[in-house]
């Protein structure tokens, strides 16, 4: 099946996309924005006295970041299932980078759905949140 020029079948992967380096900016805007006003995301002598070596990111920001990855190959208005697993902190200065691949096609005519395998990844090539998105065809 193809979308806007792009084949899309089991086993396509995208254009990786990179994010950052994370700033103090990006998560206390982040923080603003969701709710998430925990000061272990912005203070680093809190983050310090419990055992981190600084604040750290809101794990919800690098699902953000997933989401604008898949929205910008998808649109929103397409997103069926979106799924996120938190897999490690992430600290500011680091650069993050978005990757998906086709994991199957479902449904047929007017329900036509594609199911993405999703990671976002550090520097160091470790994942830090990984999922899962469904969308529309």
């Amino acid at each position: 099946m193809t979308i806007s020029g792009i084949e899309i079948e089991p086993g396509r992967t995208f254009a990786p996309r990179t994010f950052g380096p994370l700033t103090m900016t990006d998560i206390v805007r982040y923080q603003g924005a969701s709710g998430d006003l925990n000061p272990m995301h912005h203070d680093d002598e809190m983050a310090r006295a419990a055992g981190y070596p600084a604040a750290f990111s809101v794990g919800m920001l690098g699902a953000g970041y997933l989401a604008a990855y898949c929205t910008d190959l998808f649109g929103t208005r397409t997103v069926r299932r979106f799924r996120t697993r938190f897999r490690k902190v992430v600290y500011r200065g680091e650069v993050l980078t978005a990757y998906a691949a086709v994991r199957e096609i479902r449904g047929s005519g007017g329900d036509t759905r594609v199911v993405l395998d999703l990671e976002l990844i550090d520097s160091a090539g470790v994942v830090v949140v990984d999922g899962s998105a469904e969308f529309l065809l």
